[in-house]
């Protein structure tokens, strides 16, 4: 399911019914920010932030310069799409504070199952992208096995992880933190991310155990973890974490499933602290910046293309893609660089999550892209790389007993190696027509597919028919015999039965299929 999607297909439905007036009554107004209303609150958004948003909302949709405006919905959209960065943080992003000593120390801190451990090894995966040199600190020594989860999450990240107790109940934490600090500063760790115990709820003992700790290392940042599924019920964790411990900024997880955007719209407006980061799915990498604006034009359905580009430009060598261009200009594109074009895009993270940042993706689209199979690419590399380097350089060369070799090679189906073949012809062909300036489909356009035909082809090939047949078949039968070729062999040889065997008479047969076709 796409991020927010439920309360961001209510929304786009509330607004899309303005477009078609050319002028709004308060009635039109009204109707609107009621049904903006009922979408925030089956999004589980805090109440004081639904009252608060549909009434700014209300009060700028009424006012003269929507009425004056020369296209009053997209003033309205635009309005909802302002109150909406308010609530998220406001328009631009914070960025971390850095301690002028290294290391920096950020400490984690949320309810059990918020996905602390998990987001620990993807902010330090991120922190390693960013050319920063960070370690790990296993101060949750309650949950069982989460130390070593915290270190195989580490091994992942590629990151050190300090754990010198072995947790399930036992060692002191709050002296595994203070202890950390030493290490870091020793082999020059520029960031220690604390993982620390989560909670069942508000538990007075480990809260004031979460304060020791950051009264311990001193932390530069305290993030709240926070389960983007819980909704409302994120009000009154953030605001217990808030009094007991203090944190300076949210992170969300769980972005990427079934999300109604409760606790994203309500954190940051009831706490006044910002979200800084957000888990967008299961793998390290699926791990981003938050950007209030982004995420408003996320809920709305405007996109986020900047979110995309910034995906792609990690993701794709720009050598590659170049080599790439002048090898479709050639016409020298290959199965190879088909594959490495596939290999990025992979790459490049969730495939179906990049789509959904288009702007303008309908609902209809939106199905089709749960119903897309992301193994499927993987298959296609398993065939590709089944072939030879001759196959690969050559799709041509691959006939029957090739292709079934391929498919038993990729343990995919000969069916499924011939759809690849297709496809791949398809896809060259397209790009080689539009490196040539034209485009694909299009009249008038330039080159189509096999090409256009050349000027005054048609006048001469008419000259050249010499007599023509009776359209009737049963007249045609009775003609003399021709020595070209009839005008069924346009069908090719053979096209409604047995050939002629180069002879202008028809069989039997051949006239009552040509009758039947002529039918329909």
């Amino acid at each position: 399911m796409a991020m927010f999607g439920n309360l961001s297909d209510r929304l786009v439905d509330a607004l899309a019914n303005l477009r078609q007036k050319g002028r709004l009554t308060p009635a039109d107004v009204d109707g609107t920010v009621r049904e903006i209303r009922r979408a925030l609150l089956e999004a589980d958004v805090a109440l004081p932030v639904v009252k608060e948003f549909v009434a700014h909302v209300r009060e700028r949709a009424l006012g003269d310069d929507v009425n004056k405006a020369l296209n009053p919905a997209q003033q309205v959209v635009q309005i909802v799409n302002d109150e909406l960065i308010r609530i998220l943080g406001g328009d631009e992003a914070r960025q971390l504070h850095f301690a002028k000593q290294p290391p920096t120390v950020i400490m984690l801190v949320g309810l059990q199952g918020a996905g602390k451990t998990t987001l620990a090894g993807k902010l330090a995966k991120w922190f390693v992208g960013q050319k920063h040199s960070p370690m790990l600190v296993a101060a949750d020594l309650q949950r069982p096995n989460a130390v070593t989860q915290l270190r195989i999450v580490g091994d992942q990240a590629g990151v050190p992880v300090f754990s010198p107790e072995p947790g399930n109940g036992v060692g002191d934490p709050v002296r595994v933190a203070r202890e950390s600090m030493r290490i870091a500063r020793d082999k020059q760790h520029d960031i220690v991310i604390v993982d620390t115990a989560g909670r069942l709820g508000v538990d007075e003992v480990l809260m004031q155990q979460a304060a020791d700790i950051k009264a311990a290392v001193n932390p530069d940042e305290v993030l709240f973890v926070i389960d983007s599924m819980i909704g409302q019920d994120a009000v009154a964790t953030a605001k217990a974490f808030h009094d007991g411990v203090g944190f300076t900024g949210a992170v969300l997880t769980k972005l990427d499933g079934d999300t109604r955007g409760g606790a994203a719209l309500s954190v940051a407006q009831t706490t006044g602290r910002p979200i800084l980061f957000a888990s967008t799915g299961e793998k390290l990498d699926d791990f981003e910046r938050f950007h209030p604006d982004r995420m408003a034009s996320r809920i709305l359905n405007m996109g986020d293309v900047l979110s995309l580009i910034e995906q792609a430009q990690k993701a794709f060598d720009e050598e590659e893609a170049r080599k790439a261009a002048e090898k479709i200009a050639k016409d020298q594109f290959t199965l190879d660089d088909f594959l490495v074009q596939m290999q990025q895009l992979r790459k490049a993270g969730n495939f179906k999550k990049m789509i959904g940042m288009l702007p303008g993706v309908t609902r209809e689209m939106k199905a089709q892209l749960d119903d897309f199979d992301e193994g499927s690419m993987v298959r296609i590399e398993a065939i590709i790389q089944s072939m030879t380097p001759l196959e690969r350089e050559q799709p041509k060369v691959l006939n029957g007993s090739r292709r079934a070799r391929i498919a038993r090679g990729s343990g995919t189906t000969v069916t499924e190696v011939n759809d690849l073949v297709k496809r791949f012809e398809q896809s060259a062909k397209m790009m080689r027509t539009m490196a040539r300036g034209a485009m694909p489909g299009v009249p008038g356009m330039g080159p189509m597919g096999g090409g256009a035909p050349a000027r005054g082809g048609k006048k001469k090939a008419a000259k050249g028919k010499g007599k023509k047949f009776s359209g009737n078949p049963a007249k045609r039968a009775a003609e003399p015999v021709q020595e070209q070729r009839p005008a069924g062999a346009a069908f090719g040889a053979g096209a409604f039965g047995g050939g002629a065997g180069g002879q202008g008479q028809p069989t039997p047969e051949e006239l009552e299929k040509l009758q039947q076709f002529l039918r329909k």
